[in-house]
């Protein structure tokens, strides 16, 4: 890496972690957490951006080359062939089942039946190999098949690929180009991981009012599963947020919402926390009855992205001096809007939410595939003009606090090493080369199973 590009990555990543922390930099942060638009700006369609990691990889380059005033970028997470490998029944994907210029899909279904909570609870694991995967990876239909087993060894090479294909792209941005991450790793409120696909959203709320505790059982039970499976997608340096999309809290009552979706929720998000890590949250839907319980959670900690259902006003009211907020320009604004209208839009943003900082302007969570390009460059011109607050900051990245969290967690394999030591009867020679890439090869495979629930 250059120098000049170290120093473009390091301001860039600076200004974006300073207003999370709601402290002082020198203009608001160009950070979108999902920019589609990013992916098709270039010509590229949607299936070629899932399934041509180079095309994908040239568009993100066009698009900064034409916007270098953006400071994270971050828009596409699928890889196609790993979906394709085992056979994924919960996504559409486009020029497989879509045309090729639509966007993917989510099927949900109940993939788990109402009777099979005390599975899930007593043995999680379990549920998820004999019960969930076969039914969600159609190519897992038959377990002990010769399909099957075959389906498990091309999604294990199939992940090991996709891993491969985003390292490289995002040492190629950072590196190449001083482009940091908006966020690193993934996990969803437990009771989305019951409701998206487990349940679905039908049967959840039947659930909620016909086997009540089991609901709140199985979402403690799944506390430690979406920590695991956070903190083992993570960003190990620290330096960027970990993403949770919030799916069906918009759905619930609020008092659904304080019995059912925030006490595990909560727990989830301090354990990351504790852990050293800051949070993205796509607030999706309307989340104005909902919006004080964050104040629960540790200041700064939380970037709050405010969805086109949502008040980004009230959201400044309730969260603005605890948490940064993103969001405020209406998704219809940027695809059948002018460049006027979003340039009055940001300018009103900039003199209200966004007057003391800790405030990103965005989209709905996003911004839109078919945002006009003229409104996308309207709404950073207008950002440069109205959004910067003092010029003689120089941004920094913040310092990685290296001490250990207050509850460390270990993450999750199906065979310890201590087990497979003691099978082996010990080892002759240096344990340590032998115990650490079985351990990475146990947690990575965990991890695999997982994140299906996404």
């Amino acid at each position: 890496m250059s120098e000049e590009i170290r120093q473009l990555f390091e301001k860039r990543l600076g200004r974006y972690q300073a207003t999370i922390a709601l402290e002082k930099t020198d203009r608001m942060p160009i950070a979108t957490g999902s920019n589609y638009f990013a992916e098709v700006y270039s010509g590229n369609t949607k299936q070629e951006t899932i399934y041509d990691s180079e095309k994908w990889l040239r568009a993100e380059e066009a698009f900064i080359r034409d916007f270098p005033e953006v400071d994270v970028l971050r828009d596409n997470r699928i890889w196609g062939p790993l979906y394709d490998a085992v056979g994924c029944k919960t996504y559409k994907l486009p020029g497989r089942d879509l045309p090729p210029r639509t966007q993917f899909q989510f099927v949900e279904d109940e993939y788990m039946k109402a009777d099979e909570y005390d599975v899930l609870i007593n043995n999680p694991l379990e549920f998820m190999m004999d019960r969930l995967l076969p039914r969600i990876l159609g190519d897992l239909a038959e377990p002990g098949s010769i399909r099957a087993r075959m389906a498990l060894l091309k999604g294990g090479m199939a992940q090991v690929m996709m891993s491969q294909i985003m390292r490289n792209r995002s040492l190629y941005l950072e590196q190449k180009l001083g482009m940091p991450q908006p966020m690193t790793g993934f996990f969803l409120a437990p009771f989305d991981a019951l409701a998206d696909a487990m349940r679905g959203l039908r049967g959840v709320l039947l659930d909620i009012y016909r086997q009540p505790d089991k609901v709140m059982e199985a979402c403690d039970v799944l506390v430690d599963e979406m920590v695991n499976l956070a903190l083992a997608t993570a960003d190990p340096l620290k330096r960027y947020p970990i993403f949770v999309p919030t799916h069906k809290a918009c759905f619930l009552s609020p008092k659904q919402f304080e019995t059912f979706y925030w006490p595990s929720f909560k727990k989830t998000m301090e354990r990351l926390i504790e852990a050293g890590y800051t949070i993205r949250a796509y607030l999706e839907g309307d989340w104005g009855h909902h919006l004080h319980h964050l104040l629960e959670l540790p200041k700064g900690k939380v970037l709050c992205d405010i969805d086109n259902q949502g008040d980004i006003f009230k959201a400044k009211e309730v969260l603005g001096n605890h948490h940064c907020i993103a969001g405020g320009i209406p998704d219809s604004m940027f695809i059948l809007g002018t460049p006027q209208e979003i340039r009055e839009r940001v300018k009103l943003l900039c003199e209200t939410v966004g007057k003391d900082g800790g405030f990103i302007i965005n989209g709905g969570c996003n911004i839109p595939y078919d945002t006009k390009p003229e409104n996308y460059r309207a709404m950073i011109d207008a950002i440069i003009e109205y959004g910067t607050y003092d010029s003689s900051i120089d941004p920094k990245p913040r310092v990685v606090q290296t001490e250990e969290s207050k509850t460390p967690v270990q993450l999750k394999m199906v065979t310890p090493w201590e087990v497979k030591l003691a099978e082996l009867g010990g080892v002759q020679g240096d344990e340590n080369l032998i115990r650490k890439p079985w351990e990475l090869l146990e947690i990575m495979g965990y991890t695999w199973i997982w994140q299906w629930v996404l």
